[in-house]
């Protein structure tokens, strides 16, 4: 029998839940990668489908032996595909280079070879028989009890209880965040449920204003996304990214306001970035933005603006590149 095809369950973003409730609640380490479907029908093969639902087992051929991992017997497993930097880190940048790779299998094994991934397991949904209507805590015991273990697969352990301990955890290593799940939980295909809670460790930084692009539709003549840079140790303004999101209506207003009068046509950094359409200003607005990481070359990811700080001078402000990016 063909095994069925199911859509993950998706976490949605929240808090950590109250401590009095810590009983009923797993915590698993949030991964920075792919979120695959792994399909292991029994006969040796494996199938790897992305969230999407597209076939990406050509990307990843070092995850072809996980197929005779259990032997004949067929199963369906939840987990995310991830690439390691040198402390055993997920890094999404270096995971970029693996993906999009499933119709190129010469490309796929040369990359496998220079960038290994490595697949992170954590639910199981069907073995022998479905067990979608089982309680997470079970379905995790059936997946850890497989001992699924190899050169490139894993199957990390969860943590029952302690969630704030969990979440400090991930936050002193450096780690994406949390993904908190409710011992009691079915798994709900496709669905965005609460029963599955994410909280991403998310940074804050003072970034210095060096330009921006106009917004479309409701936001013409407004700034539709703000270009930052902070000092490297040379001096200059090193770009780090770009920031559209975080104001409100009269925010975004004030700061056109901001930007116009301080319009410049000479970009204020240092190599000029890649940005068609940019408005350069003089680099004296300071602001202060949240982001959950950084590239390998100092791009802030996923940034967002949290306040304009006007008790600041850009000369003031810690708008500074960590060292060894400048």
């Amino acid at each position: 029998m063909p095994l069925p095809l199911i859509p993950p369950m998706l976490a949605t973003p929240g808090a950590l839940p109250p401590a009095a409730q810590d009983d009923r609640w797993a915590f698993e380490t949030k991964q920075d990668g792919q979120r695959v479907i792994v399909y292991l029908p029994g006969d040796g093969s494996v199938l790897l489908r992305a969230r999407s639902g597209e076939d990406i087992t050509g990307a990843y051929p070092e995850l072809r032996p996980l197929g005779a991992a259990l032997g004949t017997t067929p199963a369906i497993l939840d987990g995310e595909v991830v690439a390691l930097d040198e402390r055993g880190r997920a890094d999404f940048q270096l995971l970029q280079g693996r993906m999009g790779l499933a119709h190129a299998p010469a490309r796929a094994a040369r990359m496998a070879g220079r960038t290994p991934v490595h697949l992170v397991l954590f639910d199981v949904l069907h073995l022998a028989e479905p067990v979608l209507a089982l309680p997470y805590a079970r379905r995790r015991a059936l997946l850890d009890e497989l001992g699924l273990a190899g050169p490139h697969w894993s199957t990390p352990g969860a943590v029952f209880g302690h969630g704030a301990e969990a979440l400090r955890a991930t936050r002193e290593h450096g780690l994406e965040g949390l993904v908190c799940k409710r011992l009691d939980s079915v798994y709900e295909p496709g669905v965005r449920s609460r029963a599955w809670i994410k909280i991403r460790n998310m940074r804050s930084e003072d970034v210095i204003v060096g330009g921006w692009l106009p917004g479309k539709g409701r936001l013409t003549g407004l700034p539709g996304a703000v270009l930052v840079g902070q000092r490297a140790a040379n001096g200059g303004l090193r770009y780090v990214g770009r920031v559209g999101t975080g104001w409100s209506e009269a925010e975004r207003t004030e700061l056109a306001a901001l930007l116009r009068a301080g319009a410049t046509d000479v970009c204020p950094f240092a190599p000029v970035p890649s940005a068609p359409g940019a408005h350069w200003v003089l680099p004296r607005l300071v602001g202060e933005v949240s982001y959950s990481t950084r590239t390998r070359t100092g791009l802030l990811r996923q940034p967002s603006w949290l306040r304009l700080r006007r008790d600041l001078t850009p000369e003031e402000s810690a708008a500074d590149l960590p060292e060894g990016l400048g």
